[in-house]
């Protein structure tokens, strides 16, 4: 690889969400400046003998309307959702993996878990009826890299693709993916994540982190940064990014650019996930490091997106980690989780977060924390209570994924005028 290709910084050309704040990316966009609390009682089963209640549900989503009947039959929810989010970013981005040279275009998305909700219902069918009653199509809508192939089979795709597991860090992980695929020399790659955890199964796993919310009431269930924080609350959704090399979008004439990945980096925590707290010096590493990577200091960052795991501990621990990686501007930098109104979605929520902070860039607007009522003074961090207008040029976004995972990416506006990066 050419070191000028080894600087390259990509740009995003296009963006697709679904989510519990809506289906597309300006009904999410406006139901989050609303302040929209989007998180209730489970219905897509009968979740009252669990100790976890809630969740952030996509409801008035019809797969028929966004892909194939035939696909439908052989994957699952998480595939479908990831699918609609991937045909919004395309539309988005005005770009039709079709109408090029097939190994032009990659896909790479973060993945939690995969298939839920088909795998819960074979495994009911075992239970009942015995293994002939078990639909040949487990193993792959089960499968974790479902999406990633699907959308390459619909779309024609045959660039370098795969997928990311690491937790809710996954759709950073996706984009920075992303990145090293453009700069060896992929035009188009598709990044980002969807999930759809919610079944009998798939909370009972997720319980067992000890993270999750017991509140029956929607307003106390996932609270970041509040000092009534107890814990998330599951969610499913998530979102989709056409990540281009900048001369490829100049030359196709891609009808906006929306920011370049400035910066990234990943750090692990290395310790026992039964430890009651990590310690904040690998995720305040991981910040330093893509502050690095992008020739940025912490006074350049115009807001974080943070992981807000909801949990006091690690509120304090990410808390911690920003002072330490942003020292005397850790007080004066607007810090947002939105999340707090829609829930944890893993890996689709961390793509989700990156697709906020290009909106943030987009339309100068902050979101305020999802969910905070009483904001905790001893973390010292100046959260965002209601939306703040202001000119966002520079954005970080930081997820955490269970078992020690730290991603740190930056966002940065690019004046459309010039094709060198330069901010506006």
């Amino acid at each position: 690889m050419s070191a000028a290709r080894a600087g390259l910084r990509p740009v995003i050309t296009g963006i697709g969400a679904v989510t519990p704040s809506g289906i597309g990316t300006e009904e999410h966009w406006r139901s989050t400046l609303r302040g929209e609390l989007r998180v209730g009682p489970i219905t897509s089963f009968d979740a009252s003998r669990y100790a976890t209640t809630l969740a952030g549900e996509v409801t008035g989503f019809d797969p028929a309307d966004h892909i194939g009947g035939r696909i439908i039959l052989q994957t699952d929810r998480w595939t479908w959702l990831g699918m609609a989010a991937t045909g919004f970013a395309l539309t988005d981005a005005a770009y039709d993996p079709a109408a090029y040279d097939p190994y032009a275009t990659s896909v790479v998305f973060g993945a939690g878990s995969g298939g839920n909700d088909f795998g819960q219902r074979e495994i009911q069918r075992l239970w009942s009826r015995g293994r002939q009653a078990v639909s040949v199509y487990q193993s792959i809508a089960w499968f974790y890299a479902a999406t990633t192939g699907q959308t390459s089979i619909q779309h024609g795709i045959k660039g370098p693709s795969g997928v990311v597991v690491s937790d809710d860090a996954g759709g950073l992980d996706s984009l920075a993916q992303a990145r090293r695929t453009i700069r060896r020399g992929t035009p188009v790659v598709l990044a980002g994540g969807a999930e759809a955890g919610l079944t009998p199964y798939a909370l009972t796993c997720q319980t067992t982190s000890g993270r999750l919310s017991t509140s029956r009431e929607p307003r106390g269930g996932y609270k970041p940064f509040d000092r009534d924080a107890g814990g998330h609350v599951p969610a499913e959704g998530g979102a989709t990014l056409v990540v281009e090399d900048p001369a490829s979008a100049a030359a196709r004439g891609a009808p906006g650019v929306y920011a370049e990945i400035a910066g990234y980096a990943a750090t692990h925590d290395a310790y026992h996930h039964r430890d009651p707290t990590p310690d904040p010096r690998w995720y305040a590493e991981a910040m330093r490091r893509a502050l690095a990577d992008a020739r940025l200091t912490p006074a350049d960052v115009d807001v974080i997106f943070a992981d807000g795991a909801g949990s006091r501990d690690l509120d304090e621990v990410e808390a911690r980690a920003i002072h330490a990686a942003f020292g005397a501007h850790a007080e004066r930098v607007p810090v947002t989780a939105p999340q707090g109104l829609t829930g944890r979605m893993s890996a689709g929520g961390s793509a989700l977060a990156a697709v906020n902070a290009v909106l943030s860039i987009r339309d100068g607007v902050i979101p305020a924390v999802g969910n905070l009522d009483d904001p905790a003074p001893e973390y010292r961090l100046d959260l965002v209570r209601v939306p703040r207008e202001a000119p966002v040029r520079v954005a970080m976004v930081n997820a955490r994924g269970y078992g020690g995972f730290n991603s740190s990416l930056i966002l940065r506006a690019v004046d459309p005028a010039t094709t060198d990066g330069g901010i506006r």
